[in-house]
C-alpha cells in the first residue's frame, strides 16, 4: 500500500524527508504526554530519534511510517515495524508492531487516529501480517481507551517494580 489513501479531507501516505520537522513536532507532543505521566522515566525535553535516524526509518521498508496530511500539513503519524518471528516455541509469523501513533493535539477528535489505524490495518493485511501489536503506557489513559475503541485487546501484561 505505497499509494496515497484518501480519507475524507486528508490523505495518508508514506513519510518522506520533507516531513522531518512535522514529525519532530509530533514526537515532542508524545514526549510531553509520557513525561507528564512518568517523569521518572521520560525526560521533559529531548528527541526519541536523531534526524539521521528518522530519515533511515522513513527509507526502510521494514519500518514504514505513515503520515496523515491535510492541506499540506501533517496532522498525525504512525510508526510501524514489521517483525518476523522465528523462535523455536512460537509459530512463524509476521507482526506489524505500531511503535508510535500520534495526532496533533489541536486536531484530536477528528478521527485522524482512526484513519491512520485503519490504513495500517489494511497495510498489515496486504503484507501478510498475522496481527498488529503495540505497547501503551498505563499512565496514558486516553491512548488506552482509543486503542480499545478500535477493537484492540491486551495480548500480555508487562509488570514492573521500581527499586529505589
Amino acid at each position: 500500500m505505497n499509494k496515497t489513501a484518501i480519507t475524507g479531507a486528508g490523505n495518508i501516505r508514506r513519510a518522506v524527508p520533507d516531513d522531518l520537522e512535522a514529525v519532530n513536532r509530533l514526537l515532542r507532543q508524545v514526549l510531553k504526554i509520557h513525561h507528564d505521566g512518568r517523569p521518572d522515566l521520560f525526560r521533559a525535553v529531548g528527541k526519541k530519534y536523531t534526524n539521521e535516524e528518522l530519515l533511515a526509518i522513513f527509507a526502510n521498508p521494514e519500518t514504514p511510517v505513515f503520515v496523515y496530511e491535510e492541506d499540506g500539513t501533517v496532522l498525525g503519524y504512525c510508526f510501524c515495524v514489521l517483525q518476523h518471528s522465528c523462535s523455536g516455541s512460537l509459530q512463524q509469523l509476521t507482526t506489524l508492531y505500531i511503535d508510535d501513533l500520534c495526532v496533533n493535539e489541536a486536531a484530536r477528535g477528528q478521527h485522524i487516529g482512526r484513519a491512520l489505524f485503519n490504513h495500517v490495518k489494511e497495510f498489515a493485511k496486504e503484507n501478510g501480517c498475522y496481527n498488529i501489536t503495540l505497547h501503551v503506557w498505563e499512565c496514558n489513559h486516553g491512548a488506552r481507551a482509543f486503542y480499545e475503541s478500535l477493537g484492540m485487546v491486551p495480548q500480555y501484561t508487562s509488570m514492573e517494580m521500581i527499586c529505589k
